[in-house]
């Protein structure tokens, strides 16, 4: 979804042990962390090393754009809570209110004040830093979207999903008995029912993680290693 042309891509798939080294990250300009079955708030050794590697980044002021579990294990790295969902699993497809403020470059896309998102989580972030900032929410997560400082953003919700990847993750989830099989009915009754717009995410992303430095350097340079 995110990559264009004259760009490099790298896929460190961390969860097998697979992470960049010390040295390399300076050549990277930015970093997406993807979704994950893992719990962000768990201990596995591979989530601790993830810590490790994003308090570097933060450091280095590196862009970072997590999702999902990204969006959770950023918020876990900069010293915000993670913890079980209090009302559940939220699958399906989501209105999201977006803050009035949105900073700078995501305000220049002029978005309206609602966007909806695939949603697919029993984890979500209950408290974050102060230097944070919440700049997305939804009647369901109180913490849809965040920013903090100009380099990290997170995102709940799957702007990468389509509403066919959504259902064979329902039915994977009902199979493994980590939902009922009423809810995997009612969720893909829900999906039916509202489209996502995922190329105003699309937008947002690539704004997000790549807007400043195009301004700047141009496209044609950019490295982004993404972590799955």
């Amino acid at each position: 979804m995110l990559e264009e042309e004259g760009e490099r891509w790298d896929v460190y798939k961390v969860a097998r042990g697979e992470f960049p080294k010390d040295d390399e990250l300076i050549h990277y300009d930015g970093f997406v962390i993807t979704g994950s079955c893992s719990d962000a708030h768990g201990n596995d050794t591979w989530v601790s090393q993830l810590l490790i590697l994003l308090k570097k980044l933060n450091n280095m002021k590196k862009k970072i754009l997590g999702i999902c579990f990204g969006h959770q294990i950023l918020g876990r790295a900069i010293g915000g809570k993670v913890t079980r969902s209090p009302t559940g699993w939220d699958l399906g497809v989501r209105n999201i209110t977006l803050s009035s403020s949105l900073p700078y470059p995501l305000s220049s896309l002029k978005l309206p004040s609602k966007l909806s998102i695939i949603e697919c989580h029993r984890d979500e972030i209950r408290e974050l830093p102060a230097k944070a900032e919440v700049i997305a929410r939804s009647e369901k997560t109180g913490i849809e979207m965040f920013r903090y400082g100009d380099h990290i953003m997170g995102i709940q919700g799957h702007p990468e999903y389509s509403k066919d990847i959504l259902f064979n993750i329902i039915d994977r989830l009902n199979h493994q008995k980590f939902i009922t099989e009423n809810l995997a009915m009612k969720s893909k009754e829900k999906v039916g029912m509202k489209e996502p717009d995922r190329e105003a995410w699309k937008r947002v992303c690539i704004t997000f993680l790549k807007g400043r430095y195009c301004e700047r350097n141009g496209i044609e340079k950019m490295n982004i290693g993404g972590i799955f």
